[in-house]
């Protein structure tokens, strides 16, 4: 395998497009005679000459018209590289893996890759689903470049390995069986459901949240079932076996069964989402670009609220 020079190709283009050693060494800013030297050398690597006498100029041989047609094929390839790492540098181009919790990706990324798709076409999302601390860890572990979950599993705000971006608060509404005695109860309040069958997981955030919500009104949830996946939970309060809290985000991407939903305007229970960028990528201009199109998601629907508050 030869080594190119691709140096001494633009040379002998430069003959091509302008006829004469000495037109071209003015376009390429050389002398004449390092213009016929490289010529040479070009010559001996290829093993056959690439220009012959023509009068008193010179003129390409069949040879040189050979390297020529295969140089445009890499010139054209390398201005393509060049025109991607620039958009690379500035934020307009590569590829961002993504890991997630299962309800940002209707509520967030689904939107924020398609206005990269408007404003910057050279950005490809990939989507990692996740739990919400496992994100944090593939984001840690290296394998996705930046983390969307829950601000509850968040690592310390101390922790150097990670920087967190608030993106939105999600209220947790509550989810009745069709027909429920309080399903068109107005001013509803948590307090008014403590004696019902509750549903939700054995462990991990959405429990925690669920504990700390029915705490906040007042009482201990009783846990008829336990179940962490969302159809699930709204195929069992569908089927008239319990209530459940649930984030307003999981009802957004069609997850939502024959299930009343009904707000909690007082009381408020509330999550919030947040994105997380290994410490020091947060300067990526890739990252910046992604993040930027996350909060414009963030902001598109008026039943969500961004959070702009530092994450603690």
């Amino acid at each position: 395998m030869k080594d190119w020079d691709l140096r001494k190709l633009q040379i002998l283009r430069a003959l091509h497009d302008t006829g004469t050693v000495t037109a071209a060494a003015a376009a390429l800013r050389m002398t004449p005679s390092a213009v016929s030297q490289q010529l040479a050398a070009l010559s001996k690597q290829v093993g056959t000459p690439v220009i012959e006498a023509r009068g008193r100029g010179v003129r390409l041989t069949g040879a040189a018209h050979v390297l020529l047609r295969h140089s445009e094929i890499v010139f054209a390839q390398l201005e393509r590289a060049g025109a991607e790492i620039d958009g690379w540098a500035q934020g307009e181009a590569g590829v961002v893996r993504i890991g997630t919790i299962a309800t940002a990706i209707t509520r967030l990324v689904v939107p924020a890759a398609a206005l990269l798709r408007r404003s910057a076409p050279g950005i490809t999302v990939s989507v990692r689903e996740a739990e919400a601390a496992e994100a944090y860890e593939r984001l840690a572990a290296g394998d996705v470049d930046l983390a969307l979950s829950l601000a509850v599993d968040a690592p310390t705000a101390g922790d150097p390995r990670f920087v967190l971006f608030p993106l939105l608060t999600d209220p947790l509404d509550i989810a009745l069986p069709p027909g429920h005695q309080l399903a068109a109860a107005p001013g509803l309040r948590l307090a008014q459901l403590a004696e019902e069958p509750w549903i939700f997981g054995s462990r991990g955030p959405w429990r925690d949240l669920t504990l700390a919500a029915c705490a906040d009104a007042g009482f201990v949830p009783e846990q008829a079932h336990a179940a962490a996946d969302w159809p699930a939970i709204f195929s069992l309060v569908a089927a008239g076996m319990g209530i459940a809290l649930v984030p307003r985000m999981a009802t957004a991407g069609g997850l939502r069964q024959e299930v009343v939903v009904r707000a909690l305007d007082a009381d408020r229970p509330r999550r919030r989402i947040v994105g997380a960028v290994r410490g020091g990528g947060q300067d990526a201009p890739l990252l910046r670009r992604t993040l930027d199109a996350l909060r414009q998601a963030a902001d598109l629907d008026p039943l969500y609220s961004s959070t702009e508050s530092s994450v603690q």
